[in-house]
């Protein structure tokens, strides 16, 4: 019986919770364990924050109850407990943590959990671990003390429109001395989850290596440990076999998939510490997020400090694992985090260890690096614009589309140098379909000169700075000045073609009068064969593309293009000799240029308007 001054007040639940809870009611996920999972990695985590609380309020553990989490089955009453006596919630802190999904992405977390035919991977992922519970139970309650206070509340759903939130009756106020309990009522297809076997083989399955002891409460006898409860990081390479690395890798990470790359060693000298890292082999789901979360957990001998201590640069933010400490302080703030020295040293070291690591991996087991790379190969890439230090090692891991048809290093590129060819050319663009019918290959391909094929976002970023590679500088087909001449032709019978079919002098200066401020400059093209006409930028300022996303998002104007000419062509021929059509046929190779780049023409019903007469000239010419 509830004591009368227990009276619930019922709240609704944020609108993301509340779909949330319609897919895990409604769950088709074949992967049901995972809510146990998710809800020992809560207690766990509740038990690393009330003993990282505990280093500067040690009478938070006064009573001296050793941390530990505890799983309770009760076939009578058709429940499952979860009860950890680690740092508990408030009652507000009830209401934020279970009754709102305070983190960005999280439409885009439901869009993909919607379509995905098993969501299980992404709910560990993006932390909503908890909700999972509804796919096995119809009603949850959670009664909660929160570490050094004397308030119990007792929040409960039945994963509908809301949940009921009230203190907590007596008899479950001296049940909780400390933490969160969290009872489960079972759906009748779930009931399995109350026998011990299954517990445990779950337990073996992902938990076996929280690090707080997990004990089972069957309905007779007494508790008894199920976990090793060990920190995997610490024990020696050669006790483990590869399953200890997965089950590691999916407890830490929260993940489902197999790691592409285990680095786990440990650290002697100025420093001590032991690392556990993995590179997962697909897409968390939050990689592009704008914070650029970092997912490394770090330790300081054994105690949790933090999940996000800024371990890693962002463009390894892929990287999961842990970081353990032997020599920072136990009660560094986060806030010390991001100026502690010795973390700046073991965020160097670390980071190269794991560059190193790739590197071994790309030339040893090219195809285990190429599922890294084909997953993580464009946040790799946001470390050539970031990191000056390691620029060389990142652009020799990186790997390219190439007009050859596939994926190469730049070293295989520079040992297929044509004869006389000195620079690293590539296009930045969307796609590599629409790259390889870009009329500024042409000039290109004549001579079959491979160009590397850019479209991923960071592309436009990490090409704006000055890059060589082996001595060879990487230049776009876009932008400044190219000059193929000392490069041979593949077919010497095209050389007849490299004459200009008319003045040159005299039909750029017609362009340039029709077009005026549209464009920065008229010129003839080196890049083009066959095609009429292309747009560049300068060699000074930035690629078009670069320029086109930073206007996009109102960082930048976008300057004049240089309209380049292609002085074979009949359409540029013409102009000389058609006085009446020259400044439709000036416009038409300025609006062909930009489509073929992607782009609206400035006047889109004008330029039907003049392509309809042009066409008509030519029907009444020949008619």
């Amino acid at each position: 019986m509830m004591t009368t001054d227990t009276v619930a007040e019922h709240k609704p639940f944020q609108a993301e919770v509340a779909e949330l809870l319609h897919l895990m009611v409604h769950s088709v996920y074949s992967e049901t364990d995972i809510f146990l999972r998710e809800l020992i990695s809560n207690a766990s985590d509740a038990l690393d924050k009330l003993r990282y609380e505990a280093i500067a309020a040690p009478e938070l553990t006064a009573d001296g109850e050793p941390p530990k989490v505890r799983i309770v089955p009760d076939k009578k009453a058709g429940t499952l407990s979860v009860i950890d006596n680690g740092i508990g919630m408030d009652r507000q802190e009830l209401i934020d943590n279970l009754g709102t999904i305070a983190r960005s992405g999280t439409k885009s977390f439901l869009a993909r959990l919607t379509e995905a035919k098993d969501g299980a991977g992404l709910i560990g992922q993006f932390g909503v671990g908890f909700y999972a519970a509804f796919m096995v139970a119809d009603r949850i309650t959670v009664t909660s003390r929160r570490a050094g206070t004397s308030e119990v509340w007792t929040w409960s759903s039945s994963g509908g429109n809301g949940f009921d939130i009230a203190p907590a009756a007596d008899e479950v106020s001296k049940r909780v001395a400390r933490g969160t309990e969290i009872v489960l009522h079972l759906k009748d297809d779930a009931k399995k989850y109350l026998e011990p076997y299954e517990i445990e083989r779950i337990v073996g399955a992902y938990s076996d290596n929280i690090q707080f002891p997990i004990e089972l409460k069957p309905e007779e006898g007494e508790p008894r440990q199920i976990n090793s409860a060990s920190a995997l990081w610490q024990r020696p390479k050669s006790e483990l076999k590869p399953e200890d690395y997965t089950q590691a890798y999916r407890s830490i990470a929260g993940a489902f998939d197999e790691p592409a790359m285990t680095l786990h060693y440990r650290a002697e000298g100025r420093q001590s510490y032991a690392v556990l890292l993995f590179a997962p082999s697909t897409k968390p789901f939050d990689l592009f997020e704008a914070t650029r979360k970092g997912h490394v957990k770090l330790y300081v001998r054994r105690v949790f400090i933090d999940d996000d201590a800024d371990l890693l640069p962002g463009y390894l933010r892929f990287i999961r694992g842990v970081v353990d400490s032997e020599d920072l302080p136990l009660n560094i703030s986060r806030e010390m985090l991001q100026n502690n020295p010795q973390l700046a040293q073991i965020r160097k070291a670390v980071t190269s260890r794991v560059i190193g690591e790739m590197e071994n991996l790309a030339e040893k087991e090219p195809e285990t690096f190429s599922r890294i790379w084909d997953a993580f190969g464009s946040v790799i890439k946001e470390g050539i614009w970031e990191d000056f230090e390691r620029r060389e090692k990142l652009l020799a891991l990186s790997r390219f589309a190439t007009t050859s048809g596939e994926e190469r290093s730049l070293a295989q590129y520079v040992e297929t140098l044509k004869p006389n060819q000195t620079e690293i050319y590539y296009l930045v663009g969307d796609s590599v379909e629409r790259l390889k019918s870009n009329p500024k290959l042409e000039s290109a391909t004549a001579r079959g000169i491979e160009v590397l094929l850019l479209t991923d976002p960071v592309d436009a970023f990490w090409t704006s700075a000055p890059l060589d590679f082996g001595g060879k500088p990487l230049k776009s087909l876009s932008q400044g000045d190219v000059d193929f001449g000392l490069i041979p032709l593949i077919d010497d019978k095209a050389a007849d073609t490299e004459k200009p079919a008319a003045d040159e002098a005299a039909i750029i200066a017609v362009i340039k009068d029709v077009l005026g401020e549209r464009v920065s400059d008229v010129r003839a093209s080196q890049r083009l064969t066959t095609s009429a006409s292309c747009l560049v930028a300068g060699g000074a300022g930035r690629d078009r593309v670069l320029e086109k996303m930073l206007a996009q998002q109102s960082r930048g104007a976008v300057t004049k293009p240089i309209l380049e000419i292609n002085m074979r062509h009949p359409l540029v021929a013409a102009i000389a000799g058609q006085k009446d059509a020259a400044r439709d046929l000036s416009l038409l190779l300025l609006e062909q240029a930009q489509i073929l780049d992607g782009e609206l023409p400035e006047d889109p019903a004008a330029f039907a308007n003049r392509l309809n007469d042009l066409v008509l000239r030519g029907l009444v010419k020949t008619g």
